[in-house]
């Protein structure tokens, strides 16, 4: 039976695309034209990746032609290139294309093909629910599949069809930008196509204009960040259009629209920080402003700079502030992660697991590492050795390649890993040599999921019930492991220029953001230090008695209690040593008693016997200062003297070098 007919049906510029539609169905000698039923006991499926008790996947009650081989195509591409698996599609999406049949049906009885349906959300929300389907607490259908397959069939075909260049259109595809700044690791969106940017909700009037800003950014600025932009774009618009303005509003704007603007944002963000609500009109200015320099048909005519005032963007949250909120692991959660992640469901997140606790780098730059060049071996002169560096680009701040180094334990975990993504990696599933990459599925060729990793550890926690301080599971975000790791690299006495350039930061403003210290290392830090006994207590009433350090009571006060925190006190002859205690000096406890030079004889024992005892007197005086240091130098130079005299009772003369220099003589 002829599959191929009604091609009139189809508009004569969609022809020779549905054409191809036909010849891609035609492969597997027309299995896929010519049967309406497929039976996943033919030869020409796989086995499906669990038992299921449905056997076929029907598609006979598809009445329109093109419409049926639309979703055919849909379906097999999706099959071979494993963005669907089987099970999937028996289990869910032909029931769910089953609805979204009836839903055509019902709404758009007279179109020919789904390039020429425009899906209307709202309508397939309350169609779906007036068919039994529940809410979740979101307010969206609570099935991923029958919530999304409307968007995701009609989006696929209506892409096919669209011959445009890619900014002409109003969803770009990512991989269809050359130059486009994404995360190795993808993002959001339709897995065939890549993340996308949709400017379908920006009203028809401005759209041409909105895209047309867009070229000038999207390729200079990451990917993520346009899509925040746009965001910030539809929400300008839709508040403006839900307030009654309507088309051209932008080019009439006044000062007392932007007004009106401010107060809108106020009230709705009003929970929110000064930085988040600081975008909504920073974005807006710099728009208008482009628009208008680069003098766009709907651009203000009033000039940007006399509708929105510097000071109407609310200043941006100071260092301290963010600070005082930055996420470190507790050490006791820390613990317990650390001890139970060999029994990770998933294994293969295991080692990322350990980069990210050894490294403290962002999750998507250990993604991003490759197997082909992510370790290497550097000389160690002083070690006379090589060491094992970790080397990766990091992408938020454009280093193309750092190296810090790591464990042998670790290194050798690397080589395991590298050894087993060369066995396991093609030119067709791992073009860019990811370390951690995805051999099959809608992901094929991309480097495991961040995501995927951050529920794998939840779902940890809720094993091995790990919980806060609270009593509460643990709410674990993966950036807190990069905060943990810097914190600990200070507590270990790191210096900050060495830190920040493990952590590849661009500035060390941003090394500080993220390099504090725990409380209980402040504590300990603080009960090291000395009381300056400023207030004294008077033992008889009890009473505390503040000290007036503009006395001189107060001032030698001042003076003793620096002496006693920051300089020693060593006896030495003639007088007491009180270098800074920082200072190292070898002629502090040596006085020449042990220079090869240095003569002594049975003459001078009244001097060594008067000196030991004013040593042993400054010792008194270390100990009930509680000067540990101080006494112990004092001990040093005591147990000198001591031994030297021994020596000069013995020998009655002590001169190391005497007959050398009696030689020379």
């Amino acid at each position: 039976m002829n599959k191929v007919r009604n091609l009139q049906d189809i508009k004569s510029d969609k022809q020779s695309k549905y054409g191809e539609i036909i010849e891609y169905l035609s492969q597997d000698n027309r299995y896929w034209l010519e049967n309406d039923i497929w039976n996943i006991k033919d030869g020409i499926f796989q086995d499906a990746e669990y038992k299921v008790g449905i056997k076929n996947i029907k598609l006979d009650f598809i009445k329109n032609e093109v419409i049926r081989n639309e979703v055919k195509y849909y379906l097999v591409y999706s099959l071979k290139n494993k963005y669907l698996k089987v099970s999937k599609i028996l289990n869910e999406h032909q029931y769910a294309i089953g609805y979204l049949i009836k839903y055509i049906e019902k709404y758009y009885s007279n179109i020919k093909s789904f390039y020429e349906i425009d899906m209307d959300n709202t309508k397939w929300k309350l169609f779906m629910i007036n068919s039994g389907f529940s809410l979740n607490s979101k307010g969206e259908i609570h099935n991923t599949a029958y919530r999304g397959i409307g968007n995701e069939v009609s989006l696929f075909i209506k892409d096919f069809y669209d011959d445009r260049e890619e900014t002409e259109k109003d969803i770009w595809y990512s991989k269809n930008i050359k130059g486009a700044k994404i995360p190795a690791t993808g993002g959001r969106g339709n897995a065939t196509k890549g993340i996308s940017i949709n400017f379908n909700q920006i009203p028809i009037y401005y759209k041409e204009t909105v895209k047309r800003y867009f070229t000038t950014i999207i390729t200079k600025k990451s990917w993520s960040h346009c899509h925040e932009i746009l965001n910030v774009i539809n929400y300008f618009f839709k508040v403006f259009y839900s307030n009654e303005y309507t088309d051209g509003f932008i080019e009439t704007l006044s000062r007392k629209d932007i007004e009106k603007y401010l107060y809108w944002i106020n009230n709705e963000f009003k929970d929110k920080n000064s930085t988040y609500k600081s975008k909504f009109i920073s974005y807006i200015r710099t728009f208008l402003e482009y628009i208008q320099m680069a003098q766009y048909d709907k651009a203000p005519k009033k000039e940007v700079s006399f509708l929105i005032f510097q000071d109407d963007i609310p200043k941006r949250e100071r260092v301290q502030d963010e600070i005082r909120r930055v996420k470190f692991v507790p050490e006791p959660i820390l613990k317990q992660l650390d001890n139970n992640i060999m029994d990770l469901d998933r294994p293969q997140f295991i080692p990322i697991y350990i980069l990210l606790r050894e490294t403290g780098w962002r999750g998507t730059d250990i993604l991003n590492l490759r197997y082909d060049d992510c370790l290497e071996q550097i000389w160690n002169n002083k070690e006379e050795k090589y060491n094992y560096y970790l080397c990766g680009e990091i992408t938020k701040t454009g280093i193309a390649q750092l190296k810090i180094p790591i464990r042998d334990k670790v290194a050798e975990m690397v080589t395991k890993a590298i050894d087993k993504a060369k066995e396991l990696s093609t030119e067709e599933n791992n073009p860019k040599k990811y370390l951690f990459n995805t051999y099959e599925g809608k992901l094929k060729g991309k480097p495991l999921a961040k995501q995927s990793l951050l529920n794998t550890i939840k779902r940890l926690i809720v094993q091995k019930d790990i919980r806060d301080a609270n009593g509460e599971l643990y709410h674990f975000r993966l950036h807190s492991l990069r905060h943990t790791r810097a914190k600990e690299y200070v507590e270990q006495g790191m210096g900050i220029s060495v830190i920040q350039q493990i952590l590849g930061h661009q500035s060390l403003q941003m090394t500080v953001h993220y390099a504090t210290v725990s409380e209980n290392i402040l504590y300990e830090k603080w009960k090291n230090t000395e009381d300056l006994e400023l207030f004294k207590v008077d033992t008889a009433t009890n009473e505390l008695i503040e000290v007036d350090t503009y006395s001189t009571e107060g001032e030698n006060l001042i003076r003793y209690e620096y002496v006693k925190k920051n300089l020693d006190a060593v006896r030495v002859p003639f007088g007491v040593c009180f270098k800074t205690s920082k200072l190292p000096c070898k002629q502090q406890m040596n006085h020449c008693l042990t220079c090869a030079s240095f003569c002594t004889t049975v003459e001078n024992i009244p001097e060594y016997e008067e000196e030991i005892e004013k040593v042993k007197s400054q010792i008194e005086i270390s100990n009930r200062c509680g000067r540990e240091l101080w006494a112990e130098k004092n001990k040093q130079y005591l147990n000198i003297l001591e031994q030297t005299l021994e020596k000069v009772k013995e020998h009655k003369l002590v001169h190391k070098n005497g007959k050398s220099r009696e030689d020379i003589v």
